[in-house]
């Protein structure tokens, strides 16, 4: 039965270099997590305003707006490896200043700003690095397995980043909670350093520098199909996923739990997460993914407004569980596609158009949210963008493009598709 398992949910491992950069991922992405909710209820508690937790959440994913573009034509120009483990020194070096300050007691709400606009800058950096250098280390018959892995990591985190800090916010500080993050980004520098693949795209040389920068727009753009994958991806980040910076008000107001209640929070959605990427890990149909990818996206909508219709600690637990799993499934499926679409020449720009796309909504959303939660209220916020989600997934299903990502094969016999 072990052996079942491994050959069909965990196939990627086998390979080295990818199983040690998946372990990478695991440090960073815990680490990323951990910082979200150790900054947002640091900037809560010395404000108490979800707006400056917005606007710290708000500068830790902005960077995607401008950096994962410039990034993914480095990681097709330059070394994808030695790239990525120039990114993990400076995110340790980062992460070991904002622990410094709030051990000392120098820091404040603009500190807490900028040191989060430098982290997102270089987690924006690392991963869409990340993305490029994934189907470079298997085969790619086992591209789809290890996309899905990586994604786990990427989603699972966020079970282990918060739970490991939560202990540390509710008995000793948030400093010691920022120390652990170094830590972590430490551990991560190791193994990339162990990485001994060497990979890059292709820059056509006989075209200028700004027609190979521009090179993934105008993929992007071009291919109707990816196109529709990168537009869904992005509605569903921002109408689903940008609730981090609503988190603290919840925790404090509606559940009285406080800083453990939001790591807690973020934790069940994580738990969902692994479990779902896991699961997706092993679907090999291209139809039942098509129709999982469907259900991820009716659902995704469903947890928020489970969550802001909660009473009590236990039902905002199972939502949150919702949450991760339903999100991290239909963001799982998302980007195996695209993966699965684009040639290597270009990937890295086109990781970097995916992240501007889907990292910046997120920026936008979460600020935007965080400053309605003051008007009105968090769960009210939280539950408008499921209900517009779900209704808008709907909709979506009467697209001819869209058709074929939820239906591949009863589309692709369709005179229309």
């Amino acid at each position: 039965m072990l052996a079942t398992v491994r050959e069909r949910f965990l196939t990627a491992l086998q390979y080295r270099d990818y199983r040690t950069l998946w372990m990478a991922n695991v440090c960073a992405g815990a680490a990323a997590w951990a910082l979200i909710v150790a900054r947002g209820w640091l900037a809560f508690e010395i404000t108490e305003s979800s707006f400056w937790v917005g606007l710290v959440t708000f500068m830790a994913m902005a960077p995607r707006f401008f950096v994962t573009p410039v990034v993914g034509f480095l990681s097709d120009r330059f070394d994808r490896q030695a790239l990525l483990s120039s990114t993990y020194a400076l995110e340790l070096a980062n992460n070991a200043a904002l622990a410094f300050l709030t051990m000392a007691g120098l820091t404040t709400p603009w500190i807490l700003v900028l040191l989060s606009l430098v982290n997102g800058t270089l987690r924006a950096s690392h991963t869409t690095t990340t993305q490029a250098l994934v189907p470079n280390l298997i085969p790619r018959q086992h591209l789809l397995n290890a996309v899905a892995l990586n994604e786990a990591t990427q989603q699972g985190s966020r079970l282990m980043g918060p739970l490991a800090i939560a202990p540390l916010l509710g008995f000793v500080n948030v400093a010691a909670a920022f120390w652990l993050c170094s830590a972590l980004y430490g551990v991560g520098l190791v193994l990339t350093l162990r990485i001994a693949t060497r990979s890059r795209g292709d820059i056509d040389r006989s075209r200028s520098f700004g027609r190979n920068f521009v090179a993934g727009f105008v993929y992007v753009y071009q291919h109707p199909l990816v196109l529709a994958i990168v537009l869904l991806a992005l509605g569903h980040c921002s109408l689903t996923m940008s609730y981090e910076s609503m988190l603290p008000a919840i925790s404090q107001e509606k559940l009285e739990a406080g800083s453990v209640g939001v790591s807690l929070m973020i934790a069940g959605v994580g738990a969902g997460a692994l479990t779902s990427a896991i699961f997706v890990a092993g679907v090999r149909n291209e139809a039942i993914r098509g129709w999982l990818f469907l259900a991820f996206g009716v659902s995704s909508g469903l947890g928020p407004i489970g969550m802001a219709l909660s009473s009590s600690r236990e039902l905002s637990m199972l939502a949150a569980v919702a949450m991760g799993v339903n999100q991290a499934g239909f963001m799982t499926i998302t980007h195996a596609i695209i993966q699965s679409i684009v040639p290597d020449a270009i990937r890295g720009r086109v990781s970097g158009v995916y992240g501007v796309h889907v990292g910046g909504s997120m920026a936008v959303a979460n600020l935007t949210n965080a400053s309605l939660a003051d008007v009105f209220n968090a769960p009210i916020v939280m539950a408008v963008g499921g209900i517009i989600f779900t209704v808008a997934i709907v909709l979506s299903v009467s697209q001819v493009t869209v058709r074929r990502i939820y239906f591949p094969r009863a589309a692709a016999s369709s005179p229309a598709a």
